[in-house]
């Protein structure tokens, strides 16, 4: 179990590494940001080598079947949403040295920082899930307010894109539109993860 943690921990914490990634990056400190993508990229690497261990330990253990496949699917949503957030990075790679205007840089930090919050949510309902179920459901359940406060960001930058496009050009534009995605999966995922700890607490 302690290696499960571990993941769990580590994938839940990129969340907070991106939102510190687009911090500086909308402050224009090109080379924080790009220590701070290395060093993303590393702990993701780290991720996929604990979740390729801990299934490597499930399938040597003696464990109710039921309990495995519980585990194996939060381990993988929540492995599924660290590649979200990498491919989120890599966007602010190409971004690194491109003038944005400030109103979409506003708001790619408010998504961020609402998925700091619904990971956060996310992480106390795992834990809640082996002592207090009706907790884990509640704070399942913001997970899900969280991601339509995204949904609703989304929206008001797709707008944005109409404002800027002449200003920004296509190609911007694109990788733009590739950021805002990925940050849409995450909260998505974030928020699938959180369904199936309902459906746990109900199983209980």
């Amino acid at each position: 179990m302690f290696l499960t943690q571990k993941q769990i921990t580590k994938a839940i914490a990129t969340v907070t590494e991106l939102k510190n990634i687009l911090a500086n990056f909308s402050f224009g400190k090109t080379s924080e940001v790009e220590a701070l993508i290395d060093e993303l990229f590393l702990n993701e690497a780290e991720i996929d080598d604990i979740r390729r261990e801990i299934l490597k330990d499930l399938t040597e253990q003696d464990l109710p079947l039921q309990y495995r496949q519980n585990i194996i699917h939060v381990i993988k949503c929540l492995d599924i949403m660290a590649d979200h957030v990498k491919d989120s990075a890599r966007n602010v790679k190409v971004l690194i040295n491109t003038k944005l205007p400030k109103e979409i840089l506003v708001i790619n930090i408010r998504i961020v920082e609402t998925l700091v919050e619904a990971a956060t949510f996310l992480s106390t309902a795992i834990e809640m899930l082996g002592i207090n179920h009706p907790q884990a459901l509640e704070f399942s359940k913001k997970v899900d307010e969280k991601e339509s406060i995204v949904d609703e960001y989304y929206l008001k930058e797709k707008a944005l894109f109409l404002k800027y496009d002449r200003e920004l050009g296509m190609a911007t534009l694109l990788v733009l539109k590739d950021l805002l995605e990925c940050l849409e999966r995450i909260a998505d995922t974030l928020a699938d993860t959180a369904d199936y700890i309902r459906i746990l607490t109900v199983k209980k």
